[in-house]
Parts: C-alpha cells; structure tokens; sequence
C-alpha cells in the first residue's frame, strides 16, 4: 500500500515525533508507516487523516489500482 503520510506530515511542518505524539504511538510506528511497512489500524487511519487534514482515500493508495467491479 503507497502513502502520503510523510508528504503531508511535512508540508504542515511536523516532525516524526511530533506527529508521533499527536498520535499516542511511537516515533517508529510513524517511521514504519511512512516508508510503508507497517499498514495502521482503521482508527489509528482515521486518527491519522484527521490530524493530517485529509481522507483516508488521500493518505492511503492500494498497491492494486485495479477496483473489483464483481460483486462479492
């Protein structure tokens, strides 16, 4: 899954650990979500998207781009 954590974090001029801090994780858990080896929890997402002014669908990108269109 791509992101744009990082992109986001850094033109509202947070650093890892500040974001790190907002977030009640660690400065690792940030560090592993932004270089995409660590996939959040929903709510840490949500967390996320909130503090970060955007969408889930703006900071989270499958990897897939192909949308299944059958349905399930």
């Amino acid at each position: 899954m791509e992101n744009h954590v990082r992109t986001r974090r850094a033109a509202l001029g947070l650093t890892q650990a500040e974001l790190a801090e907002r977030l009640g994780v660690s400065r690792q858990t940030v560090i592993s979500i932004e270089r995409g080896r660590f996939d959040p929890s929903l709510p840490l997402a949500f967390r996320l998207a909130a503090l970060l002014g955007a969408s889930i669908e703006e900071l989270f990108v499958p990897a897939d781009h192909d949308v299944r269109t059958d349905p399930l």
